[in-house]
């Protein structure tokens, strides 16, 4: 995995050794799978790589994992397969669960309006 991300930034193990701060012998061991890098190095790598942690270590062949920083509720709220712990959640609890959001919702609005403050 390490060559190949090293390779596709057409860099030398001298060029990651150095970027990472260790010896090219060492980055050798963990290209090579005969040594497993600490976490502050697999942190370093991946963003040197621009790439997760898990993807390093062959957890995920995701290589860049999709960064949902706008999840909307409602969306999520309209996957079958959602789970509490493991215990799957019918349509009934997802209803529930939505029906309780939009309690929500609807009354932090009402309370900004009460107070003049502008809704988000």
């Amino acid at each position: 995995m390490l060559k190949t991300l090293r390779k596709n930034r057409k860099m030398t193990m001298q060029e990651v050794a150095d970027s990472i701060g260790v010896a090219k012998s060492t980055y050798a061991c963990y290209e090579l799978n005969h040594r497993q890098p600490p976490i502050e190095v697999l942190h370093k790598l991946s963003i040197l790589f621009d790439t997760s942690v898990d993807y390093i270590i062959g957890a995920t062949n995701i290589p860049h994992p999709p960064q949902d920083k706008d999840m909307n509720a409602k969306v999520i709220l309209k996957n079958s397969k959602l789970h509490w712990d493991g215990i799957p959640l019918t349509e009934d609890d997802l209803q529930i669960v939505h029906d309780l959001l939009e309690m929500v919702v609807q009354e932090r609005s009402s309370s900004k309006i009460k107070k003049g403050l502008p809704r988000t």
